[in-house]
């Protein structure tokens, strides 16, 4: 099995303001890259970084986080991977649940009442998310090195999704929580395995 570790990027001021982000290509805040230079990758990482892929999102947020998170020899070799974009929102970027909710509340509820299938106005769906995901799953089985991604939410509850065989109604198999590595496995044709969640990125006395 090959290990795939997925970790969200830091804070942004849209998370803080609780907007959707999707596809906008928002930058992490003075705060949320304060809060990144407070995190360390586990210890089977760092001292073996040469021997671990590492991909990020094209987008901003990501890209940031990472420069400030991995080892120096990494960020040489940071490669963006285009299918670790954010789930697109649609129409709905920019706004805030509550509000959607507001604006639209009974087709707001029937839409997330779909799970995998769910789908902003001009957005994608979980599943979409899971198809895109499936050929970068193959190649990176293939090849058959550890990877470090750093990516979104709802890449991380896509791959979780597929992991645990969840159909995103229900009760979530997991919370998964900020400032925190989500590690699964990886088998040879590309099938994911959980392995642990949630484990912790702060560093001993700086945890929030």
């Amino acid at each position: 099995m090959i290990p795939l570790v997925l970790i969200r990027h830091g804070p942004t001021e849209w998370n803080a303001a609780g907007r959707i982000q999707g596809h906008t290509d928002v930058p992490l805040s003075d705060a949320g890259r304060r809060t990144v230079r407070t995190w360390c990758l586990p210890t089977e990482i760092t001292e073996a970084a040469g021997d671990w892929d590492w991909l990020t999102s094209p987008l901003a947020r990501t890209r940031e986080t990472a420069e400030i998170l991995l080892p120096a020899a990494a960020r040489n070799v940071l490669c963006p991977e285009p299918a670790l974009v954010e789930m697109h929102w649609g129409v709905w970027e920019g706004h805030s649940l509550a509000e959607m909710r507001r604006i639209d509340g009974p087709g707001t509820a029937e839409a997330e009442a779909r799970g995998l299938d769910f789908c902003p106005p001009g957005g994608e769906s979980p599943r979409q998310v899971q198809a895109r995901l499936a050929p970068l799953l193959a190649a990176l089985a293939v090849r058959r090195r550890p990877v470090v991604a750093i990516t979104h939410k709802g890449v991380i509850r896509a791959v979780l999704a597929r992991a645990a065989s969840w159909d995103m109604t229900g009760r979530a198999p997991a919370k998964l929580q900020d400032g925190c590595a989500q590690r699964f496995a990886l088998d040879d044709g590309g099938a994911l395995r959980i392995e642990h969640l949630n484990i912790p990125l702060y560093q001993a006395g700086m945890a929030p």
